[in-house]
């Protein structure tokens, strides 16, 4: 008699033979079966898990955010368990690993990197972020309260009176505008997540772990918020924010000369007013309150009726000083002096005629040499450079 197999035999004897029934898996669970499948390939061809770094591979870095979302949730260890013949799955847990919430299927295949195509490729990859670009997003996110906040709020207001009048304006912050990283300066204003930012402070250029260039920033913003960034992050929030602005710089326009030349149009007059009001704060710093303006008519009838006017603070002024503008716009030239002395303006509250309380604008704590000095840098291009210390009551560059 022949041998016979052990199924062969069972069958002689009458015995019939219970088919394992084979399991069936849900287009979810395909997908992340074949996601951990490509991991394990890796292993086995390199001999480890894959590592985060940007130095590695882009395939290797998905992997590894991969392998971390998969070691994050239970429910796919235990659907991999049979597979996971190198431990992956019981392996350290990265560091940069974001804690899971509770999500739904689509959300999951996300967080696994995993998009159908319209063949239903499985292991089609939808964009992953990078252990980087995970702790960009959470640096932005990271806003601590301002402890400091009041001395930068003046520049908010004069930055969005600028805006107002036209003085200054928001463009677009995008790849091939020839804004490089290297850009983002101290001083410079940007809308990001609907808000004002200010770059108050640059820290220290050190090399990343790319090679390229980078520095942390302190970054304040409108609502008196602040974060601690890299520039780089700071770079690729504004790219990715459809809604990220530069605020550009108030541009004094062609410079202007004390005379004129053939050909020029004069343009108006910036002048300097000195209050004649009782009013105990400017009676007691009378030489150093002025008021700073620009007019293209006569300063004589722009100060006719002072003392009606809270504007003036409802007094007389004398004016101490005027200088002819040739070929300027006046508009943005007094934007960008009022943007100097932002740090000394008057924070003074008195009532109107009528019993109204009014804050008048454009009076600042500044000797008057400092004025001086301010309108020749204007004439000489290097205003921009500079902005009033009021601690030491002169210009410094920054």
């Amino acid at each position: 008699m022949a041998e016979l197999s052990d199924d062969e035999l069972l069958a002689e004897l009458g015995v019939e033979i219970e088919q394992p029934k084979a399991r069936t898996y849900t287009s979810q669970q395909e997908r992340i079966i074949a996601g951990f499948e490509d991991i394990v390939r890796f292993y086995e061809e390199h001999g480890r898990a894959p590592l985060h770094g940007e130095d590695r591979d882009i395939f290797e870095r998905l992997y590894a955010v991969r392998l971390d979302r998969l070691r994050e949730l239970e429910e796919c260890r235990e659907l991999l368990s049979a597979l996971d013949k190198h431990g992956l799955l019981t392996g350290r847990q990265a560091e940069d690993q974001v804690s899971p919430s509770e999500i739904d299927d689509d959300a999951l295949l996300a967080e696994l990197g995993i998009e159908p195509t319209a063949e239903d490729d499985i292991r089609v990859l939808r964009h992953v972020p990078s252990a980087e670009e995970r702790r960009a997003a959470e640096e932005i996110a990271n806003r601590k309260k301002c402890e400091d906040f009041a001395k930068f709020k003046p520049l908010f207001e004069q930055v969005q009176r600028d805006l107002d009048s036209g003085a200054r304006e928001t463009r677009r912050f995008v790849r091939d505008a020839g804004f490089l990283k290297a850009d983002i300066t101290k001083g410079q204003f940007f809308i990001l997540g609907g808000q004002i930012a200010y770059i108050a402070e640059v820290g220290e250029t050190f090399k990343a772990p790319n090679g390229e260039s980078d520095a942390r920033l302190r970054v304040i913003y409108a609502n008196g918020t602040e974060s601690d960034l890299l520039r780089r992050s700071m770079q690729r929030a504004l790219y990715k924010d459809d809604a990220g602005r530069r605020i550009t710089e108030v541009e004094a326009g062609p410079l202007f000369a004390a005379d004129p030349e053939e050909g020029d149009l004069e343009s108006g007059t910036i002048y300097v007013l000195r209050s004649k009001s009782d009013h105990p704060m400017v009676a007691q710093n009378r030489h150093l309150i002025h008021k700073i303006g620009v007019t293209g008519g006569s300063v004589e009838t722009r100060i006719a009726g002072a003392d009606k006017s809270a504007t003036y603070l409802l007094a007389g002024v004398e004016v101490v000083a005027t200088y002819k503008l040739f070929n300027i716009n006046r508009v943005q030239l007094e934007g960008l002096i009022h943007k100097v002395f932002t740090g000394a303006a008057l924070d003074l509250t008195i009532p109107d005629r009528f019993g109204n309380p009014v804050k008048p604008r454009e009076w600042f704590l500044v000797p008057l040499s400092v004025i001086d000095e301010a309108v020749e840098r204007i004439r000489d291009g290097s205003i921009t450079r500079y902005r009033y210390e009021p601690t030491e009551a002169r210009l410094i560059e920054g």
